[in-house]
């Protein structure tokens, strides 16, 4: 059985906020990562690095439907092959946004399962970080590179 897993949050603000807060780098690095190189474009290839996590990460943009869905490609941890992250914008309401990550593509082995759970925690606390930033105005991860 292929191992993938799914997270979502309420984000209480509308999708057109919510989905450029993930796609503008300059916003991405205000909550999430510690730079990224570019916007999140079909097509494009992003260097995305994080505090906690040593050099720079490929993310391979697939698919963009503005204000409704991103899909793109990274390494996975042990194994050095692809894995799929979808991203999903469901409007709520006017100022509120379901916000759902998926990823799958990881082989059913001990190493990879173990490195999508910690994936699965980092997707979840991105969330977090993202709802903090655009309803309050914090950056979240702030001081906690070790």
């Amino acid at each position: 059985m292929e191992p993938r897993f799914q997270v979502q949050l309420k984000v209480q603000k509308p999708v057109a906020q919510v989905f450029d807060a993930v796609v503008d780098p300059r916003k991405l690095s205000g909550y999430f990562v510690q730079t990224a190189s570019g916007p999140l474009v079909a097509g494009a290839t992003v260097k995305w690095s994080f505090a906690e996590v040593p050099g720079e990460h490929d993310v391979v943009v697939r698919e963009v439907e503005k204000d409704a869905r991103l899909v793109f490609e990274w390494e996975a941890g042990p194994g050095g092959y692809q894995i799929r992250v979808e991203m999903r914008f469901t409007p709520i309401d006017a100022g509120n946004t379901m916000v759902q990550i998926r990823e799958s593509g990881w082989k059913d082995t001990l190493a990879d399962v173990q490195a999508s759970y910690g994936n699965c925690g980092g997707w979840m606390h991105m969330m977090s970080c993202l709802k903090a930033y655009l309803e309050y105005g914090i950056n979240l991860r702030a001081g906690g590179a070790m």
